[in-house]
């Protein structure tokens, strides 16, 4: 990690192209601090995790896709709540990068979860992603949690954030992200 530019590698679990989870990962390349350059990775392309695909090599897109969690001084992770959990996508990409024990990319990455939902957020989805991350001891920002409620009226036709308190909160995870990596 460079001292002046902090690279966070934003994941959004959503593959909807009107996501509001990937509309919030914009949101926070807009607001990030000078310091931070926030990358979106799409992970559409990775195949569904297969330990005879990993033994024969893995595919070009898991290649890609661990090197760039690698290289990454963080990770921001986005999760829509798909039936009281974070979605199979998002699962899945995360299976591709927890894997190669020591060396496997995920581990001891600091990273911070964010989710746009319906009603109550991305709240069960984002309890079950940190028990998930928990295996590879992923380094989570505590506090702010954003979830964000009501996702439809937070953002406008376009996809954009417009919710001050929202982004607020959205910005001071962003702070707390880089206070975190950089510790």
């Amino acid at each position: 990690m460079t001292e002046s530019t902090l690279h966070v590698l934003a994941i959004s679990g959503s593959l909807r192209r009107g996501s509001y989870n990937t509309a919030l990962l914009r949101a926070a390349a807009d607001i990030a601090p000078q310091s931070m350059k926030i990358d979106i990775y799409p992970i559409g392309d990775l195949p569904l995790y297969d330990a005879d695909l990993e033994a024969a090599g893995n595919p070009d897109p898991v290649n890609r896709f661990r090197e760039a969690v690698a290289e990454a001084d963080a990770l921001l992770l986005a999760t829509p709540e798909y039936n009281w959990s974070t979605t199979a996508a998002l699962k899945n990409a995360i299976d591709w990068a927890s894997r190669g024990g020591v060396e496997a990319p995920l581990n001891h990455k600091p990273a911070a979860i964010l989710g746009a939902g319906g009603r109550f957020g991305t709240l069960r989805a984002q309890l079950h992603l940190r028990e998930i991350l928990s295996h590879n001891q992923v380094r989570l920002v505590e506090h702010p949690q954003v979830q964000v409620s009501m996702a439809s009226d937070k953002f406008d036709s376009d996809g954009r954030l417009e919710h001050e308190r929202t982004i607020d909160q959205l910005g001071r995870l962003l702070v707390a992200l880089e206070d975190l990596a950089r510790a």
